[in-house]
């Protein structure tokens, strides 16, 4: 790969189709965050160098330590997980990580339409609601075969679209930027409400999704994992279940309330980055969407391994 590109052909498979997204091609300094270099994949070139996107997302990178970026944290997950959403491998062993048969899900395009919308919206953030309806209505559009719920799927198309009262997981898995842009808590909470309602209204949704935000601006601030577990308990949810605890019987349920959960319990039993991921697929259920809702929060936590950070830019199919 040249020095000053970033490769994301991003390949989106769903019902048999295949489409190549070659726009995911852009030149771009390697010395940024890849956080930036994401985002900036489907905005024209340039634009992450430009001041609408947010300071702390224009982190430099250290040459030997494993880049802390929340979005391809996501996006790893999203990639691992695919293959595994409906036929479940719960084991954490036994497999690799990254291989032909995974994908780019409407997890990712998802992640990426809101990160764009903040860029835009930055630095008053005043229109962020409107921005992310636009930009995820036109990338949803761009991909429509990336695996979106039928709801979600006559929202994309809709010419006066509504919140249609939601409380499914995709509420938490495109969030994760709100956590990493954030400049405080109350801030955090309120970019991630902000790209909630306009689709996924439920109070279980804003939850899910405000608790992911909360703890991916946590570990992007430097908290220690038994603090943000403290923060999520006590503010969000009841962890009182191990993953062990679950496996067995665990199915798969595309509700914030029965799977955000058990994401944020992959990252609290994690030792590194890979180890959350597969954790999250470990478990079964919706495994796309758990491992992208773990990933964004342990790779502003423990950051990315670099072979798995250029296998990730150079996926293709």
């Amino acid at each position: 790969m040249e020095a000053d590109r970033l490769l994301v052909p991003g390949v989106f498979r769903w019902r048999q189709k295949t489409v190549f997204c070659h726009d995911f091609i852009r030149k771009f300094p390697k010395d940024y965050d890849t956080v930036v270099m994401i985002g900036a994949a489907i905005c024209p070139v340039g634009n992450a160098r430009e001041s609408r996107w947010p300071g702390r997302l224009q982190q430099k990178c250290t040459k030997k330590e494993d880049k802390k970026s929340v979005l391809l944290g996501a996006v790893i997950g999203d990639i691992a997980g695919s293959r595994f959403e409906f036929r479940n491998y719960k084991k954490k062993t036994g497999y690799h990580l990254m291989t032909g048969k995974c994908f780019f899900t409407d997890d990712s395009v998802m992640l990426i339409a809101v990160a764009k919308a903040m860029m835009e919206s930055a630095p008053s953030f005043f229109n962020l609601a409107e921005n992310a309806v636009s930009d995820m209505q036109q990338l949803g559009r761009r991909y429509p075969d990336a695996g979106y719920g039928e709801k979600f799927y006559e929202w994309i198309f809709s010419d006066s679209p509504k919140s249609y009262g939601s409380y499914g997981n995709g509420a938490a898995m495109r969030v994760g930027g709100c956590g990493q842009a954030a400049r405080s808590l109350s801030e955090a909470k309120r970019f991630s409400k902000a790209v909630t309602e306009i689709t996924h209204s439920h109070p279980e949704a804003i939850k899910g999704a405000e608790a992911t935000t909360v703890a991916v601006y946590l570990a992007n601030e430097g908290e220690s994992l038994r603090e943000i577990r403290k923060v999520i308990e006590t503010e969000y949810y009841s962890l009182d279940f191990t993953l062990d605890s679950i496996r067995k019987k665990y199915r798969f349920d595309v509700s914030c309330q029965g799977s955000v959960l058990q994401a944020l319990e992959a990252f609290f039993e994690s030792v590194d980055f890979e180890d959350a991921i597969r954790n999250a697929i470990s478990i079964g259920g919706d495994s796309d969407t758990i491992a992208a809702i773990c990933g964004s929060i342990a790779g502003a936590y423990y950051g990315i391994p670099q072979e798995l950070e250029e296998q990730t830019l150079t996926y293709q199919i």
